[in-house]
Parts: structure tokens; sequence; C-alpha cells
């Protein structure tokens, strides 16, 4: 059969197999809906926790970043990851023992003010959403190429997955969707990666294939053949590093903190009976994760030796069919600039922006592209987020296996996307319309705006995936920020900071989230000619300013909360109640506070 059935058939049984476990489980109460009961044991919620938190961006972009820019891609696997500890240390098993449904639920309580609620809830909304966009771009990009239909309607059918599974069954029914799409996904990360490793290095275990010699008896190190590859091409050393340390680090901080800051990482800890479990959850998360990522730096590298030796002084005429089918996605593009009918690949755009086709095709069979073309001999486009997608393409694999990648892809996206959607949903069913608004709403109705704003939220989600603000790691990147920069200081001073009252944690997240916003949208929007190095406050570029807004926050809520009045007594007492260790390991669900 050919890629493209077995992609249908693939995507058609997993589908499936998502719809039907929603079914099974799905909530008939806010507890359920919001938490799964309370009732999630701690290894199937590190399996959730995994999948929820290795999106399209982990799956698809990562490693296309990696590829593409060599060690500099680094921040993202040490921020990803390292934010896993502070997770598990800091927040996790505290957060769990105060039993709150969300963290404006959290933020609320604990700063005594509804209005920190409300600063709380938009700050997970506008946090979720950008989030959300680089999860639907990437089921777009999945659907566009393997199933040939437009990147519109793959959001679209997307949509009414996630619709189905996300309203019907809630927390407890996306939770155990997310077991099952954590296995889908890994298995779909590593066929290839070890298939490949083989063929290249002839070391099954694609972590030391990456540091190993190449199969072919030169002797040469993998590195080593991209390194010189890269120069030849104008790329620079892969191995070496481009970004500067300071901009370096502050991504990497902003990466870390904002994972432990996120609102649909930490709600998933809500979900476990016990407060100890909540430890444990992180630790099998941790381990579940580090199975990808230890093993994205070899995809990325396998990817990028292949693909500069298809490519590299190929005559178009002659490229494999592989080329063909994603330069009809836009997401490859090729044009003649010498006239040789070669492929020139150099450093530097090819174009003017990202490539339009017009209809018809030149004398040599190739897209005709209306984009202005740049002075440099480039000649080749490539979008950063195809690489995992055309590796096993690229590399001659089967089309079994062409079609797995496919749909763990989609795993990935859909179930961090799901995620996201519910905790938008919650925001506004439990901490806007049952904290502020309506507070006498009875369980069902609660219920049923849960999932109205569910739905709401998959269409605004679906317009950002059709209409997205950037390639998806980068939309990710910027939704890590503003979660370092509003949340974050919030939270922990929550926790450790008895002093700390609701004038101070208001003024610290709105000047974090107005700041790092601020930045990102005057660099990647207004002025993105602007848009580098010399321009950027002390060197930190947009994807780092978050740690940057973080450490305004905390200044200007440590600032704040000395000139204004102590909190309540009972607000302290919570706090020590919050971060004595008595009862770890009782049961706290059936306590949870409405």
């Amino acid at each position: 059969m050919d890629v493209q059935t077995l992609t249908f058939i693939f995507v058609s049984v997993t589908f499936a197999l998502y719809l039907g476990i929603a079914i099974w489980s799905r909530a008939g109460s806010t507890d359920e809906f919001y938490v799964a009961g309370g009732g999630v044991s701690p290894l199937a919620n590190g399996m959730a926790t995994a999948a929820d938190w290795m999106s399209a961006a982990s799956f698809i972009s990562m490693a296309g970043i990696i590829s593409f820019v060599g060690r500099d891609g680094s921040v993202y696997l040490m921020g990803w990851t390292g934010g896993y500890v502070l997770l598990a240390l800091l927040l996790a098993p505290y957060l769990r023992k105060f039993g709150k449904y969300t963290v404006p639920d959290f933020v609320g309580d604990r700063y005594y003010s509804d209005l920190a609620r409300v600063v709380a809830v938009v700050c997970t909304i506008f946090v979720s959403f950008t989030y959300v966009a680089g999860q639907m771009r990437g089921v777009g990009i999945v659907f566009s190429r393997f199933l040939e239909v437009e990147i519109t309607t793959g959001v679209l059918i997307g949509m009414t997955i996630v619709f189905f599974y996300a309203v019907l069954g809630g927390m407890k029914g996306i939770t155990y969707t997310q077991v099952a799409q954590y296995c889908v996904l890994i298995f779909a990360f590593m066929v290839p990666a070890i298939f490949i490793s083989i063929m290249m290095t002839g070391n099954p275990v694609p972590q030391l294939g990456f540091g190993s010699t190449l199969a072919d008896g030169s002797g040469t190190y993998l590195l080593e053949k991209l390194d010189n590859v890269s120069r030849e091409l104008g790329f620079g050393t892969y191995t070496s590093g481009k970004k500067s340390t300071i901009d370096v680090f502050f991504i990497t901080a902003a990466l870390m903190v904002g994972t432990a800051g996120l609102p649909h990482v930490i709600v998933r800890f809500f979900t476990v009976p016990k407060v100890r479990d909540a430890r444990k959850s992180a630790g099998y998360a941790l381990l579940f994760i580090a199975i990808l990522y230890t093993t994205a730096p070899a995809v990325a590298s396998f990817a990028r030796v292949n693909l500069i030796q298809t490519v590299k002084n190929a005559p178009y005429a002659s490229t494999p069919q592989w080329f063909k089918n994603w330069e009809d996605t836009s997401l490859i593009a090729w044009v003649d600039k010498n006239k040789d009918g070669k492929i020139q690949y150099l450093a530097g755009n090819a174009f003017k922006g990202k490539p339009q086709f017009i209809e018809g095709r030149g004398p040599l069979g190739e897209r005709r592209i209306n984009n202005p073309l740049t002075e440099n001999s480039n000649e080749l486009y490539i979008d950063r987020d195809i690489i995992v997608l055309a590796n096993p393409e690229i590399a001659g694999l089967p089309a079994w296996i062409i079609a797995l990648v496919a749909a763990g892809a989609l795993a990935a996206a859909l179930s961090t996307a799901a995620g996201l959607l519910l905790v938008i949903s919650t925001s506004i069913s439990h901490d806007l319309m049952k904290k502020i608004f309506l507070p006498t709403i009875t369980d069902k109705q609660e219920l049923m705006f849960a999932r109205m704003s569910a739905a709401l939220a998959i269409t605004v989600a679906g317009y950002f995936g059709i209409y997205p603000p950037g390639f998806v790691a980068q939309v990710v990147a910027f939704a890590f920020g503003l979660a370092a920069s509003s949340f974050f200081p919030a939270i922990l001073m929550g926790i450790f900071s008895k002093p700390m009252n609701k004038e101070g944690a208001i003024s610290g997240m709105i000047t974090g989230l107005g700041f790092t916003a601020g930045y990102i949208i005057y660099f990647k929007f207004i002025n993105p000619e602007a848009n580098n190095s010399g321009n950027w406050w002390f060197g930190i570029s947009p994807e780092g300013i978050g740690t940057l807004g973080m450490i305004f926050n905390f200044i200007v809520s440590y600032a704040v909360s000395r000139l204004t009045p102590e909190p309540p007594q009972e607000v302290k007492d919570l706090v020590d109640n919050i971060r004595i260790p008595k009862g770890a390991g009782e049961t706290y669900h059936h306590h949870l506070r409405h």
C-alpha cells in the first residue's frame, strides 16, 4: 500500500482509539471534568503528563530547529527538561496539597482577591492560546502532506477530534487518551530513529549512533561529517554556537521557569490521589520525556546529513518523489536562480518571505513562485517543521514507518491541544463563572459552562492554527516566556513567602506579562526588521525575554508588597499549612474546595 493509504489507516485507527477512550471515561461531574476525580495513578499520570508536555513542538519542531541551527538548539533540550526538576521540587507537591482545580484558583485564594483571580485567568488564556496555536499548525502540516488536504482542512479535522474527546471526557477522558497518545508518539519517534541510526552508523541506539562513526567505512564521525558539509555550504560549524552566552542563558531560563509555570502542566498534578504522588508523577514524566529528548539531537543530525546529501547540487529533474510531495505543500520551494537546472542549497534565505506559489510550472517542472528573490545564491527554501516528518522519506524507509510518524505527530499535537483547551475552559467556567459572576450555579450548570467554553476555545484555536504567528517551536517558546514572566513568581512566592500580598502579586503579574508580551509583539510583529541582537535589550532575544520579565515581576511584587498592608493571618496560616509535609500520604481529592 502507498503512504497515503497507510497514513489514512493509521490515523483512523488511532483517532477511533482516542474517541473510544473518551466515551469509556467520559466525565459525569465537575470533579471528573476538572481533575479526573483525583484518582489517577502516578504511573498513568506521568505518562499522560509526558504526552501533554511533548507537543508538536517537541515531536515535530525541536529536532527541526536543532537540525538547522546546530548546538544553539540545545537550549530547548536543557530548558524544557530542566523545568521539570523545578516543577517537581518547588511547585507540584505544594499545589497538590492546596487541593485546587486550577492555577487561577490557587492565585485567587492565596491572594484573597477576585482581581488576582481575574488577572491569573487572563494570563492563563493568553499563554494557553499562544501555545495551542503551535499545536494546531502542527496538525495542519501533517494532514496537508500525508492526507493531501489543505492545511485549513487539516486543522478543521483536528479541531473536530479534540472537540469530541475534550468536551465529552474532560480531564478524565483526556488523561487516559493521553496515555494512549504517549504510547503512539514515542513508538512513532523511536522506530525511524533506530532504523536510520543502524543505516548510518551501524548502531541501533540513536543516542550512541549520534557520537559514532559512519557505517560507510570511512572512519569519519557523524558530527565531523556534519561540520564539514555545513562549513562547505556556508552554514558555519554545526557543533559550535552562534548565539551569545547571555541569550543562551536567558532562553534556557525562560524555558525552564516557563515549564514550571505552565497551567496545563501544573493542573496534571491535581489529578493524583495523594500529595506524594504528585512528586512521583513528575519523576515518571521526566523519565518518559527523556526517551524522546535524548533521541532528538540524533534525529536532527541524521536528517541534516541525509537532506544535504540528497539535495546538494542535485538536478531538479531527478529529485526523489518525497521532495516533490513536500513541494506541493509549499513547505519546500525551489527556484532556479542561475538557470542551470540544479539545486543550489547554501546559507541564506532563498526568498523574501515565505514562498507563495502561482499556477503552472516552469520548464523543469518546478513550481512557479511569486515571491521576490534575495540576492544570495541559495535557491532552496525548507520549512524547519518538516524535518522529523520528512526524515523517514529522505532516508528511504518503508511506507508504514512514514505513516506511523504521521500518526505520532498528530498524537503529540492533539494531546497537548486537548490539555490546553481544557485549562482555558476550566478557567472560564470555574474561575470566572462559578467563583465570580455566578457563584450560585449548580454542579451540572458549571459542567455545561465548561463544555461550552471548551467548544469556544477550540474554535479560536483553530483560527490560530490556520493563521499561525510563527513556526511551531518559536510560538511555543513565546508561550513559555509569557508563563515564566506571569505565573511562576506569583506561585513561588505564594508558597514560600508569607508576607506576599495581593497588591504585590497583581502588580507583578501585570508587569511581567505586559513587558514580555510587548517586547515579543514589537520585535516579531510591529518591527520585525529590528529583530536582531543589535537592537535587543542587553542582547536578549524575544525567545529569552521572559526571564527578564520574570525578574521584573519579582522586583515589582516584592516592592509593592512591602509598601502595602500584610495579608490576613488566615492567609499566613494557609501558607504554613501548604509547606508543612504533614498529611503528605493522605488522600485529598475529597476535600477539594469548590
